[in-house]
């Protein structure tokens, strides 16, 4: 039996994803308890059932933070294959979700704000790194996610299925703690002390040109590309299907941003998936 696993952050899109895979003829089950999901693929093995492919949503309404790490280990007890599907978006696109359908926050049963879903993005966080797929919803719309979806559950993995999560951030606002490779951008002159350019961020041509011309900035985009391109056949060898990158600076506006589209750009011209968040530009 073929076994997926959605789950991430709520208002990230996990509705959206179990009506792609119900299309797909999975049997979906939605706000399945951990606890219970060896039971249920017991049953649907048992005599007379024909369902051999099955999708369960994961999430806080069924008590996902607590037994996961315990249903897994059932799961693996029991031969039985899977895949976790992590869907996220960024904490103000689902600030902006929650407050245009009115709809209020799962975790706490009241209005969402941003510290609700900080807080619910660090109690996932131990559940995302175990993952095989992650997407970033922050800017896509349902036919995205969909195809995005339909690529990653080809019948055949490749590298160009392979995802590349890209991020930019500030270090003065906390590394990210989801982050697979971090390298720190601040080797690099900085535009903020250029008057010109300080008020603008790294997705300025200006900016960009003014990161990109110093020689060590090539010489580092040459030998990364190198490293990722490199890595990513032995990622798949051990079962994983994407790779969190995070590029820092010292407030995530000028360098890390520059750096960011750089490889996301790259990344997409060699025909990987790539997802792109600007953590912290909007920062002030």
């Amino acid at each position: 039996m073929e076994v997926i696993i959605i789950t991430g952050m709520s208002g990230a899109g996990k509705s959206q994803a179990i009506d792609c895979l119900e299309d797909k003829n999975y049997y979906c089950v939605d706000n399945m308890p951990p606890a219970l999901m060896e039971n249920f693929i017991t049953l649907a093995n048992g005599k007379g059932s024909n369902i051999d492919k099955v999708a369960f949503v994961l999430d806080v309404r069924g008590d996902v933070f607590g037994g996961f790490d315990e249903a897994l280990k059932d799961l693996k007890d029991h031969d039985t294959p899977y895949k976790i599907i992590f869907l996220e978006a960024s904490d103000e696109v689902i600030l902006r979700r929650y407050n245009e359908t009115r709809r209020v926050y799962p975790v706490t049963k009241e209005t969402a704000t941003l510290d609700d879903i900080k807080k619910e993005r660090e109690d996932l966080a131990h559940i995302r790194q175990k993952a095989d797929f992650i997407i970033d919803t922050s800017s896509m719309k349902a036919a995205q996610l969909k195809q995005e979806l339909l690529d990653l559950l080809a019948d055949e993995y490749t590298e160009e299925t392979f995802v590349i999560n890209v991020m930019s951030f500030g270090y003065k606002y906390g590394m990210p703690i989801n982050a697979d490779m971090v390298f720190d951008m601040r080797f690099i002159p900085n535009p903020f002390y250029v008057p010109s350019l300080k008020r603008a961020t790294g997705n300025s041509k200006k900016v960009r040109n003014f990161v990109m011309r110093h020689l060590v900035t090539q010489m580092f985009i040459k030998d990364l590309d190198s490293l990722v391109n490199n890595i990513i056949p032995c990622y798949m060898k051990e079962g994983k299907y994407n790779l969190n990158i995070a590029f820092g600076c010292t407030g995530g506006q000028h360098r890390s941003v520059a750096m960011a589209n750089e490889f996301a750009e790259r990344f997409e011209l060699q025909g990987k998936q790539v997802t792109l968040e600007h953590r912290d530009i909007r920062r002030k």
